[in-house]
């Protein structure tokens, strides 16, 4: 019967098209044994030893070390236990991969140096608990901590960025653009004077129309005269600038004067941060989200036209 049969190295090497050596070294380290010697000294191997090897090499192609191997072969540990792990670890270094290229990619289309190579890399290879933590400490320091209003949890949602596992180049230079300019004091600060404007109008304002805020009127009222071409210092920005001005005291249960102009005006600059629009634009495309409309030209142009009105 063939399950009696001894097979030398030569025949094993035959049957499973690996080589003499290769074998050799598998039976060297306890993974294929020899369960006797010909009489010139010579090893031999019984039927399972094909068996053996077919599953050693799978498992080698599968990047397998050969402690594991041996463990699986000598049923020390179960295959599918072993195949769970692998897979785990490989998913590891998939991803890690897919970030390196798309580090290499972004560096090769941003022409960066060195330095910004260097510092790409420590970003975008950021752990997701590191990448929360960074995040997290610049809009703490734009809304509070946990202990902040609850009214801006909602804000933060919108502003935390989401890497996928297996992102995109243009997703990954985002991600490591939105990073720095999180990092920058200068912007921070102005995101913060954002919240505390934003506050102030929660506390002081009809909440039921400050769903409706300072943003959205300027884009409803300006927008159609920025489309029109008419000039923010020109009487026929008179309407628009009282119609949003009116809308905005009446928000507040305030009289539309000079203060609140001004009160207003304030606001609107601090609003119109072209680094802002930088950072949700980034956000976009790090969370697949559509591209944000750009107020910047409605701001623009509304700011003009209320400095306009304001004496001095």
């Amino acid at each position: 019967m063939e399950g009696d049969t001894l097979y030398s190295i030569g025949d094993l090497a035959r049957r499973t098209g690996l080589t003499v050596k290769t074998i050799r070294f598998y039976s060297d380290r306890g993974i294929v044994p020899p369960i006797g010697r010909s009489p010139a000294g010579y090893r031999l191997y019984g039927i399972d030893a094909v068996a053996r090897l077919d599953l050693v090499r799978t498992l080698r192609d599968l990047g397998l070390d050969l402690p594991t191997i041996r463990k699986v072969v000598d049923r020390e540990v179960s295959l599918p236990e072993v195949a769970a792990a692998h897979a785990e670890a490989l998913a590891v270094q998939i991803r890690t991969l897919r970030l390196r290229r798309a580090v290499l990619t972004a560096v090769a289309r941003r022409g960066s140096t060195p330095e910004e190579m260097e510092l790409m890399h420590k970003l975008a290879k950021l752990s997701e608990d590191e990448r929360r933590r960074l995040i997290g400490d610049f809009l703490d320091t734009a809304f509070g901590g946990p202990d902040a209003d609850a009214a801006f949890a909602g804000i933060r949602r919108s502003m935390t960025p989401e890497l996928p596992d297996n992102p995109e180049p243009e997703q990954v230079e985002a991600w490591v653009e939105l990073a720095e300019l999180s990092q920058d004091p200068d912007f921070r600060a102005s995101v913060r004077r954002m919240a505390e404007h934003h506050a102030a109008e929660r506390a002081q304002g009809d909440t039921t129309l400050l769903r409706r805020d300072s943003a959205a009127m300027v884009r409803d009222h300006a927008g159609p005269a920025l489309a029109a071409g008419v000039d923010p210092a020109s009487p026929q920005a008179d309407p628009v600038v009282a119609a949003v001005t009116a809308q905005y005291a009446h928000v507040f249960g305030r009289p539309d004067d000079l203060g609140l102009r001004r009160r207003l005006l304030t606001r609107l600059e601090s609003a119109n941060d072209p680094r802002r629009e930088q950072y949700l634009r980034l956000l976009a495309v790090i969370n697949g989200w559509p591209a944000p409309e750009s107020l910047a030209p409605v701001f623009d142009w509304f700011i003009q036209a209320l400095r306009a009105r304001i004496p001095g």
